[in-house]
């Protein structure tokens, strides 16, 4: 990558030598990027029998909030940590909220407060079945929690008169989404690749995944997610088998070849998003990794490498959707569409450097910055993404039993 200056997303992010919350990602079907049309098979092959499709059907009584958008102009917005843009000159200001207020009138309560997919649903579980104000209007989850959150009746319906931009500016291969087909619920707010990071500094660069998990040089210098798809995707493919159609036995094999690593010492830890700061400092010479991430680093240290693997790579999404206790759901869904406009998802995209899951964001992008707008880590062309891989979506007996595995394995 050509040498550039340091971005205010790089800045804050390598700035955070503290413990950063983690922005954990989990591979469930298969997500967006300029050429992702090119790859919309992946998303077809991830329908296991274990998938609810458009599951809105609940077994939990109906509850819906009473909407006062109209007289109550604001929104309360939960997501991911950096996953919004920021003003260089302000870090409480983010340029494209405030414009939506110029334009709407209506105030956003933003905060970064989601950490882990299964430690917020959670927190907020009990109160969503009991029909109780959990103070957001909109959440952001990976897809596969997405999912759980719509199967147990969480999730208030998209009026399709109020996301326009929604449905006229999602990506084609996004819409083949199998727990939401008929964009029903939930809008991706961000998409993304798994790969390797490595710190060419400490470490020549890792090809495969057993290279990773034996290679006698990066011994106690590696690190791997704690969630069980992105570790376990990844695996899987090393065993040539696809991670969108695995067999129990398929996961077990891949499982003991990580146990080994654990045991042998070749893994330093199981980490959420803070694994840059390892990465950044040469702790952690090679990494399962998240292609924005391995981006902002890269931006500032050239040294800092995201690699294809040879078993290709895995792709992911976050999406938001609107709780049923949101009692200002209309300003949510015309919040959510704001980011549909090309111009306002290119304005995110050149801040989070994640794949912009917006048709036209790319041209856009060029107005802003041209390089970025070829960066194919944020717009992937149709060679990244001819190898791409996508985490099976699992219903929930299977979700609980390869978890309580891995869990066994990381020790926890």
């Amino acid at each position: 990558m050509r040498a550039r200056p340091l971005s205010a997303p790089a800045r804050a992010l390598l700035a955070a030598t503290t413990a950063t919350p983690s922005r954990r990602r989990v591979l469930r079907g298969a997500l967006a990027g300029g050429a992702l049309a090119a790859a919309g098979g992946v998303m077809a092959a991830c329908s296991p029998s274990g998938m609810a499709p458009q599951a809105g059907a609940s077994t939990r009584p109906a509850c819906k909030a009473t909407d006062v958008s109209a007289s109550e102009r604001k929104v309360s917005f939960g997501n991911w940590v950096q996953y919004l843009d920021v003003d260089s000159n302000d870090e409480k200001r983010h340029p494209t909220l405030a414009a939506f207020k110029a334009r709407t009138g209506v105030d956003v309560s933003y905060t970064e407060d989601i950490n882990d997919n299964n430690e917020y649903y959670g927190k907020i579980r009990a109160q969503l079945a009991a029909c109780q104000s959990i103070d957001r209007d909109i959440v952001v989850f990976s897809d596969w929690m997405v999912n759980k959150f719509i199967r147990n009746g969480f999730a208030q319906e998209l009026d399709p008169a109020k996301t326009p931009n929604y449905r006229r500016n999602l990506l084609p291969s996004l819409k083949a989404r199998p727990y939401d087909q008929e964009l029903r619920f939930a809008v991706p707010w961000q998409s993304g690749l798994t790969g390797f990071a490595v710190n060419t500094r400490v470490a020549k660069e890792v090809r495969t995944v057993d290279e990773l998990l034996t290679r006698p040089d990066l011994k106690g210098k590696v690190s791997v997610p704690m969630e069980m798809p992105d570790t376990m995707g990844l695996l899987i493919a090393s065993l040539g088998r696809n991670p969108a159609a695995f067999t129990p036995e398929d996961f077990d094999a891949a499982l003991e070849k990580l146990r080994k690593a654990v045991e042998s010492g070749q893994i330093r830890r199981f980490t959420g998003n803070e694994y840059v700061q390892d990465l950044a400092k040469g702790d952690v010479a090679a990494a399962i990794a998240w292609s924005g991430d391995a981006l902002q680093l890269g931006l500032n240290d050239e040294k800092i490498k995201f690699v294809s693997p040879d078993e290709g790579l895995l792709i992911w999404s976050d999406a938001a959707v609107i709780p049923v206790t949101a009692t200002h759901a209309s300003n949510a869904m015309s919040l959510l569409d704001h980011y549909y406009d090309p111009k306002v998802a290119a304005e995110l995209a050149a801040w989070v450097n994640y794949v912009c899951p917006v048709a036209g964001a790319q041209d856009e992008m060029v107005k802003i910055d041209p390089e970025l707008a070829e960066n194919t880590l944020i717009f992937p062309d149709d060679a990244m993404l001819a190898g791409v891989k996508a985490f099976a979506p699992l219903g929930e007996a299977e979700e609980k039993e390869y978890q309580a595995k891995f869990s066994a394995v990381m020790g926890v």
